[in-house]
């Protein structure tokens, strides 16, 4: 299921740019809006994963987005009098990049940066002064644009899914204007000119920004009301789900886990570790935000989990001079935690399964308490300074490499294609605790 988060981000970020549909003349939103209601989720991800091929794409497929944009008349005093500007309409939309997009599954919020290189506002301006009058076309080109948006959902009281208010904003980085027929005014204008520029974008901005506003919340709410599942409003859904899992490895016997035998030298003495048992895995629990970050039409998602305190048991025998002393007993012992973090990374540019980029498990302290080991020296000194470390080597040994084996083994069965296409009528429905093969 977690593959698929990223990806429905992007059906979130088509409306980002949809300044919207309110804005597009009548005629053009109800072909919009029909066009918008025959695409299903699992076409939009499918198509977005082919988008996403290409070397360089830019925009989003089937995305809803008016453009040109009507922008609404507006009006502004200045010291030499007052400027009129009406059917204003804004090019370029669709033509922009994404930059990034971060998901944090934990605090349900996707963060998104679209980069668009230009946008042309085109439009008829009338300047009235105490002097005289001047109207005529003009064109205002604003470059490197920036549009940073945040997105988050929360939990009802009724445990319902519903977005919040979304934070976003608009930059450029130059801005070039052309007004024609200003005759009398044009020596004058170019004093003014870097007011005029921030006056027609000031004036632009809060009606794209309370556009996208309204129509992004009202389309991601109507999605996510047909999600059947509620969620306790206590926790987040995600700890909801952690739950859930951990309920299902309890229930397939991994909790006690049983670790292989483990034998080694340790200078003078011959170690024999066996029935090692490892009790409380399945207390395992997220220790940081799970976070999706899509960059450069690639998918990086990086988590930790970890556990409360582990408590074990062990059988060990130790030798000396080839076996002629020998000393045996058992030892419970307890590790503080267990923790591991695992980073994926998955390529939309070409039909890859999925790559394991790197995984650390980490052990915490670990305190032992023996049976048998008698008076002699050399036992304590091995009970002491050996035996931890031994525990140690043989829990490592006993996770970290089939741990990574078996996450890269799954991976490497991933086909995300296929997966879409076997559950395409649950993601459509948004039946997202039935998806197969997750």
């Amino acid at each position: 299921m977690l593959l698929l988060g990223l990806p429905q981000s992007f059906v979130l970020i088509d409306r980002l740019l949809n300044n919207l549909k309110d804005a597009a003349p009548p005629q053009a939103e109800a072909q919009n809006l029909t066009m918008q209601g025959q695409k299903k989720l699992s076409e939009n991800i499918m198509s977005i994963l082919e988008h996403y091929k290409q070397e360089d794409p830019v925009g989003l497929p089937g995305a809803p987005i008016p453009d040109p944009m009507d922008i609404p008349a507006f009006s502004h005093s200045f010291s030499v009098g007052r400027m009129h500007c009406k059917n204003v309409k804004m090019y370029g939309l669709k033509k922009f990049k994404i930059d990034h997009i971060i998901v944090d599954v934990n605090a349900m919020k996707v963060e998104a940066e679209l980069v668009i290189d230009k946008l042309n506002v085109k439009g008829n301006y009338t300047l009235s002064t105490w002097l005289s009058r001047s109207n005529g076309p003009f064109t205002v080109n604003l470059t490197n644009v920036d549009i940073i948006a945040i997105a988050r959902l929360e939990v009802t009281r009724n445990g319902t899914l519903e977005a919040q208010e979304i934070d976003m904003d608009i930059h450029f980085k130059d801005i070039a204007m052309d007004f024609q027929n200003l005759g009398f005014f044009a020596n004058m204008f170019q004093g003014m000119m870097n007011s005029v520029g921030t006056f027609v974008f000031d004036s632009i901005k809060p009606f794209v920004l309370a556009e996208a506003n309204t129509n992004i919340r009202k389309d991601v709410n109507k999605e996510v009301h047909k999600i059947p599942k509620t969620f306790p409003n206590s926790i987040t859904p995600l700890d909801d789900v952690m739950h859930e899992i951990r309920k299902k490895v309890r229930g397939m016997g991994m909790d006690p886990y049983k670790i292989p035998d483990y034998n080694n030298s340790a200078g003078v003495f011959d170690v024999f570790l066996t029935h090692t048992w490892l009790y409380g895995l399945a207390s395992f629990h997220r220790t940081k935000d799970i976070k999706f970050e899509f960059r450069n039409r690639t998918i990086h998602a990086l988590l930790e989990v970890g556990t409360g305190t582990i408590k074990g048991t062990s059988n060990w025998e130790i030798s000396l001079v080839a076996g002629i002393v020998t000393r045996a007993g058992s030892v419970t012992f307890s590790v503080d935690y267990i923790r591991s973090q695992i980073n994926i990374s998955q390529s939309l540019a070409e039909d890859m399964p999925p790559s394991l980029d790197d995984i650390q498990v980490e052990l915490g302290n670990i305190q032992i308490r023996f049976d048998g080991l008698g008076t002699i020296d050399y036992a304590i000194e091995f009970g002491v300074n050996v035996l931890p470390n031994l525990l140690r080597y043989q829990i490592m040994d006993a996770l970290e490499k089939p741990i990574k084996m078996k996450i890269q083994e799954s991976l490497d069965q991933v086909n995300m294609n296929k997966i879409i296409q076997e559950n395409a009528e649950k993601l459509d429905n948004m039946k997202i605790e039935e998806l197969q093969n997750l």
